[in-house]
């Protein structure tokens, strides 16, 4: 729901003709200073002097008006109308009778209007986007690239990047991102309010790999990521929010669709299932992120034998929870509205009312029914009746990182496919040689089969024409023999 101001104010409202709905004008929306962030408040503060200031130089006018024209007799009814139009003139509409009396600051947001509905794109409501970066610079080309694509009107979603512990340029390069994004001609594809925050929390795991995915390294890791997301959306959420989305820079591939089509589910929190792609020799694909369950005895029983401060984290022998998990019941053919209850959730990709929030949900930094993070603001959701939802067949892709071992495995394939080219290239080499040295034997070798061809085939006639004059002869032979036989008979 826009923010408003009751009919009889004399403040001026931030929605301004021709801006967005959430009260900032078309013009330039975009404008950071990361090094100087500044609270809220110090705006307000400033907005209130100025006003205060104001006051007083309308009262010194009032004073000299009041003072040089008003009548010194009884005056009449429309001398003081004149009067009061003067005053309303002059008081720049600062001034009115009574309890109207406001300043330009004061504004009124019903937080009724911005629950959150199954049709948000048709009734104007805002979503926040939320993008944690750390050493993102590689990904932001492909992320800005998904941003562009999203149907769901741009003027309705606000942007919220928070640039930690970097040693790349992300910021630079987040920077000059959004500052041509937002100069593009077609001012359908403006976003709304952007804010770039930067501030570190300490992480000292590399991103790599395998140090974000060891073991040892994940619940300092979560601790730290959700107090970053913490701070990002306690900086961003505004009253008109009626949505929030969480969004990991290195998605590689996600329907364009992907707000509305989770949107339509009207659930508090609702997550896809998140799959990524692997190169043939591994087999293809892989469900990547585990962290979207729904809760088990065994879990439970596991729960209560852990430290305190212990966090349970999916996907590692240390913690063998038997949960099922959201990825392994994807059906590649199956129906993608269909819905499957969540305890925890995974960060990649999460849709969430804005008034799971406002209500108190948060990334817990502290282990919180033995979890911490994503998977604690699941369950911490859970404990406060909200719904929280999964889709097991609606998938989206992250991009492919590859471990230590698939690299190994990677650089022994190189290899091997270089000892075969090489030693193929050898044995061209070797039968060249031998071509040079003994000569092209290939016609010589033709002559002597057709020689050998012509000489059986000689052979084989002549042995077949002695055989028929040994067959005449002998015919010969018995008809002399039977000629001789018979005369002497006679």
């Amino acid at each position: 729901m826009l923010p408003f101001t009751s009919s009889g104010s004399k403040a001026t409202p931030r929605h301004h003709v021709g801006g967005y709905s959430n009260g900032y004008p078309r013009g330039k929306t975009f404008d950071i200073s990361p090094h100087r962030y500044q609270p809220r408040g110090t705006t307000v503060q400033r907005r209130r002097t100025q006003s205060l200031v104001r006051v007083a130089l309308v009262a010194a006018v009032l004073f000299l008006i009041v003072y040089f024209c008003w009548p010194r007799g009884g005056r009449s009814s429309s001398s003081s109308s004149a009067s009061s139009s003067i005053l309303s003139v002059l008081s720049l509409g600062l001034l009115s009778g009574g309890a109207d009396f406001q300043l330009e600051t004061v504004r009124y947001h019903d937080l009724s209007n911005v629950q959150g509905t199954a049709r948000g794109w048709e009734r104007e409501e805002r979503i926040l986007v939320c993008v944690p970066l750390r050493d993102a610079e590689a990904h932001l080309p492909m992320f800005f690239s998904h941003l562009r694509n999203l149907t769901y009107p741009h003027h309705l979603m606000d942007l919220a990047f928070l640039v930690s512990d970097s040693k790349d340029k992300t910021l630079e390069v987040l920077t000059a991102s959004m500052e041509e994004m937002q100069a593009w001609e077609d001012e359908k594809m403006h976003f709304g309010e952007i804010s770039i925050i930067e501030k570190d929390f300490g992480q000292v795991v590399n991103q790599d790999v395998e140090s974000r995915h060891g073991f040892a390294a994940q619940a300092g890791r979560r601790k730290l990521m959700a107090r970053a997301r913490n701070w990002l959306l306690t900086a961003a959420l505004r009253p008109y929010h009626s949505w929030v989305y969480w969004r990991d820079v290195d998605v590689e591939t996600a329907p364009f669709t992907i707000l509305e089509d989770l949107m339509r589910h009207n659930k508090d929190v609702i997550v896809p299932n998140v799959w990524r792609p692997l190169p043939e020799w591994l087999g293809g694909e892989q469900p990547y992120d585990l962290n979207s369950w729904q809760e088990s005895d065994t879990a439970l029983q596991l729960a209560e034998t852990l430290d305190e401060d212990a966090v349970i984290v999916e996907g590692y022998a240390e913690y063998a929870t038997y949960r099922p998990h959201l990825a392994y019941l994807r059906d590649p053919y199956g129906d993608p509205d269909v819905e499957m209850e969540l305890d925890g959730v995974g960060g990649v990709s999460i849709l969430a009312k804005a008034r799971v929030f406002r209500y108190g949900v948060h990334f817990p930094a502290f282990s919180f029914e033995k979890h911490a993070e994503t998977e604690g603001f699941g369950k911490m959701a859970r404990k406060m009746d909200f719904s929280v939802i999964g889709l097991p067949h609606y998938t989206i892709w992250h991009a492919y990182e590859p471990s230590v071992d698939d690299i190994q495995h990677m650089e022994q394939m190189k290899r091997e496919q270089l000892a075969l080219e090489q030693a193929e290239k050898e044995k061209a080499e070797k039968a060249m040689k031998l071509k040079e040295s003994f000569g092209d034997t290939t016609g010589q070798w033709e002559q002597d089969r057709t020689k050998l061809q012509d000489f059986a085939l000689k052979e084989k006639k002549e042995t077949a024409a002695a055989a028929a004059a040994a067959v005449a002869k002998n015919k010969e032979k018995v008809a002399a023999t039977e000629e001789k036989e018979s005369g002497g008979k006679t």
